[in-house]
């Protein structure tokens, strides 16, 4: 069966280098839930995909050092063969060299000529036996290039956090971001408690731990069984979500009896930490364009016994029609688009996506949305504005930008209501943020604006 999984890897790789879609809907397109009845093929084919890309950039390298065909020349399904081959020898104690040869080298035969065969196999070959003895830039002469290649990732990023966060942070970050994290989720305190849950999860995982701030969260690695398949998550006992975003949430501080709109809510998982956090009691808005996810979302809230949550679609980047959305909500909040920077070690494929490059599209629709949200608040009101991403561009470039055009709002630096969980994150400007490599979580944004008049 392992041959069949490379080559459904195989499929993956190239899909999302063609299409650059998220790798989440790659796989979910060609790997469907219960296509393998195997939880041990599908686990092979998610390390060698999360793997290849997590490590891409590494490997390209010690594939050029071999290769007398330069790397930008050779096509990118016949790359995608090499990566495969490589990252199983170099990363994968358990896989024979062997076998990541000869199976790369069948599915190079796949998409390309028999002289293309042969030179994949002999890279592979040579790499598998060398590549230990392949040199690499040295960190104190040229910090970019050093983490460029050993770390990988895109030379553009390496250098845009080189300026901020200087050499040896940027590096403690890029090799923070290629750990692979563990599973989090969030306690549905509606049906049952974090000491509960901790319980029944140790006997369904490994090493389930309390997260370390946010109070409702709990992390494991190696699920018995796939997470839709477990006992807990079968009782709607939990969701999952990584800490930060559970701090998201508690930063919004919403209160029992509110109406407050979850603008972009997405699958939900804000949106069922809201209704808890309000215990079920007041009114939440979900919004979002895409009406497929506002149908799981409403499967969501009633799996998880919350009441309280209608659905509206939306295009939050549209002016908004007269007459359009419900004034009057007390809090808002607007997990925005972005570009996902502080998310790289959930999403690896993100780094190599071009468009990343450009963040003005990104804080454009930031700022068009929050306008569109602007008058849907009371006065006195909440909107909370968050991206995953540690750039300054969706940053304070955006809270800067919405200040100016709205004067009838101002970043809430009181903080009222904020639990003390939270209040470690935040500075003196009212921003709260977490860095992946600092607190062992997702990279985050958010401040809180204020409707004064």
């Amino acid at each position: 069966m392992k041959d069949i999984a490379r080559h459904n890897a195989f499929k993956v790789l190239n899909l999302v280098d063609e299409s650059q879609r998220p790798l989440d809907a790659v796989m979910e397109e060609i790997l469907p839930e219960g296509r393998f009845p195997s939880k041990r093929d599908r686990a092979f084919i998610q390390t060698i995909v999360y793997g290849v890309l997590r490590w891409r950039g590494r490997i390209d390298w010690i594939i050029d050092h071999f290769s007398n065909v330069k790397i930008q020349r050779i096509d990118p399904k016949v790359l995608n063969a090499l990566r495969m081959g490589l990252f199983q020898i170099i990363f994968l104690d358990r896989v024979p060299a062997s076998a990541a040869v000869n199976t790369s080298v069948e599915l190079t035969k796949t998409v390309a000529e028999p002289y293309v065969v042969k030179f994949v196999n002999a890279i592979l070959r040579k790499a598998g036996a060398a590549h230990t003895d392949v040199p690499f830039p040295q960190f104190d002469r040229d910090p970019a290039a050093s983490i460029t290649a050993t770390q990988s990732f895109p030379e553009w990023l390496v250098k845009r956090w080189l300026k901020r966060f200087g050499p040896e942070e940027c590096r403690a970050l890029c090799s923070f971001i290629n750990t692979i994290p563990p599973i989090t989720v969030r306690v549905n305190n509606l049906r049952t408690n974090r000491e509960e849950l901790h319980r029944d999860l140790a006997q369904e995982t490994e090493s389930t731990t309390a997260t370390r701030h946010a109070p409702m969260g709990l992390s494991f690695v190696n699920p018995r069984l796939p997470i839709p398949k477990m006992t807990t998550y079968q009782k709607g006992w939990f969701q999952v979500q990584d800490e930060a975003a559970q701090l998201i949430s508690l930063f919004l501080a919403p209160l029992s009896g509110e109406k407050i709109m979850d603008a972009c809510a997405g699958l939900g998982g804000k949106t069922g930490h809201i209704a808890q956090l309000m215990e079920n009691k007041g009114r939440i808005i979900a919004v979002d364009k895409n009406r497929k996810k506002l149908g799981i979302l409403r499967s969501e809230m009633m799996h998880l016994g919350i009441s309280t949550v209608t659905t509206r679609s939306m295009d939050l980047t549209l002016t908004p029609k007269a007459g359009e959305g419900t004034p009057g909500f007390d809090r808002i909040l607007l997990d925005a688009p972005c570009s996902g920077l502080g998310v790289l070690r959930r999403n690896p494929d993100a780094k190599w996506a071009l468009a990343k490059q450009n963040l003005a599209p990104f804080q454009k629709r930031q700022i068009d949305m929050l306008t569109h949200l602007a008058p849907l608040l009371k006065v006195n009101g909440t909107l909370l504005y968050t991206v995953c991403s540690m750039e300054p561009e969706e940053n304070e470039g955006v809270v800067e930008a919405f200040i100016q055009k709205h004067p009838g709002f101002m970043v809430d630096k009181e903080q009222e209501n904020i639990p003390d969980t939270v209040r470690p994150f935040i500075d003196g400007d009212g921003y709260f943020r977490t860095f992946p490599h600092v607190h062992n979580m997702d990279g985050f944004f958010s401040v809180r604006f204020k409707r004064i008049k």
